[in-house]
């Protein structure tokens, strides 16, 4: 497969809840020390973009089933303050206020100072296994690349100095996921065309997006299950 012209050569991975403890875990932590209910950070959420265009702490998982059409609804919705943080355009501070605000109105008290850094605390420490994997893979002589949608800059890339070929952040680029010219953008930083990237993701609808492009998409659940799809795909040992 290796010596293959369209052999599958670059991979790419999300950031929260790949490469970090899941963003449910991360943001109900968040919710339980803040003292409100994490039910109406969702209602928020959705009031804003919906289930399939949501952003972090959303169900987005393999308990989702969400088709092409979904995922182009979602995108269309491009008004909210979700999707303008994620593309850089609503400053930090902003969206905690307006975030502040909405929940406010629901009955939690939550302050907008600091709301993004304690909202993503549970998501500072990376998985070794996962680090390690991808600078494994890049060892192999594959390219590797980060593609993440950022809620302000809370990234520890210290922990991957080494990993990745290019590194892809959402609010630096002006693109999201998932918007097709996110990932045709990450493949082009890789050199590679876009059926030569493998997509990995925990987020269903993200999936969805780099497979209209031309990916392969693998859903993250665990590491030893991305491990083995990946070892399949690429036709190599990883671990």
């Amino acid at each position: 497969m290796a010596d293959s012209p369209n052999a599958l050569r670059g991979l790419i991975v999300d950031w929260g809840g790949v490469l970090t403890a899941p963003l449910d875990d991360a943001m109900t932590e968040w919710a339980r020390v803040e003292g409100i209910d994490f039910g109406l950070f969702r209602e928020v959420m959705t009031d804003w973009v919906g289930s399939a265009g949501a952003g972090p702490a959303i169900s987005g998982g393999s308990g989702d089933q969400l088709d092409e059409a979904e995922v182009v609804a979602g995108i269309a919705r491009l008004n909210t303050p979700v999707h303008a943080l994620e593309r850089g355009e609503l400053a930090t501070g902003e969206f905690e206020r307006v975030l502040s605000e909405a929940l406010r109105a629901k009955g939690a008290d939550v302050p907008a100072d600091g709301l993004l850094t304690r909202m993503l605390a549970g998501l500072a420490d990376t998985r070794d296994d996962m680090v390690n994997l991808i600078r494994r893979a890049r060892g192999a002589g594959l390219r590797t690349a980060l593609l993440s949608n950022s809620w302000g800059e809370h990234y520890p890339e210290h922990a991957w100095v080494g990993a990745f070929d290019a590194v892809v952040i959402s609010g630096r680029v002006g693109m999201r996921k998932p918007d097709a010219d996110i990932y045709l953008h990450t493949a082009q930083l890789l050199d590679l065309p876009p059926g030569a990237c493998v997509f990995v993701d925990d987020a269903q609808r993200n999936i969805v997006g780099a497979v209209a492009v031309g990916m392969v998409g693998v859903l993250h659940e665990s590491y030893e299950k991305t491990l083995t799809e990946l070892e399949i795909l690429f036709d190599r040992p990883l671990g």
